[in-house]
């Protein structure tokens, strides 16, 4: 029995006992969170984090991307300069037998867009995936150095 009553309703929660199993879900009785399915398409797109470093020779993007292989994420070029990096995590297959406790790993279609530079070789970029991280390689077009020409001083 808890001290401190449900912020939403009645109903009174164990959250402070240390032996429940009972976890606080602020987000419990909002509109969304019946909807599961928006749940998880969202949290497939948001899950998916990208790191761009910039190097003196490219630009490297590395993506995190557990369980999928290559076969289901694309990398394109749209508009001549924008990188976009997509896929989907399919929904793992019920089984009538099985108990489901929780649902935390996300499913569903994620994607992520980068606006090149101006500097980057958009014909030469490359991209490779291990252990469930995609790392795309843009090289850049070599800084011209000023051509200098010594003029001679008269007089």
């Amino acid at each position: 029995m808890s001290l401190i009553p449900s912020f939403f309703g009645s109903h009174r929660s164990n959250m402070l006992d240390p032996f429940s199993l009972e976890i606080w879900d602020p987000f419990k009785d909002f509109p969304f969170s019946s909807e599961p399915q928006f749940a998880r398409e969202t949290s497939a797109l948001v899950n998916t984090r990208v790191d761009w470093k910039e190097t003196p020779e490219a630009h490297v993007f590395k993506a995190d991307l557990p369980g999928l292989n290559k076969e289901e994420v694309k990398v394109e070029i749209e508009d001549d300069r924008v990188l976009q990096i997509s896929g989907e995590r399919k929904v793992e297959k019920e089984e009538k037998k099985d108990t489901w406790h929780r649902v935390e790993r996300s499913s569903g279609k994620f994607w992520r867009r980068f606006r090149l530079p101006e500097n980057a070789k958009m014909d030469q970029i490359k991209a490779a995936m291990e252990n469930g991280v995609l790392t795309v390689t843009v090289p850049k077009v070599e800084a011209k150095k000023p051509d200098v020409k010594a003029i001679e001083i008269s007089g």
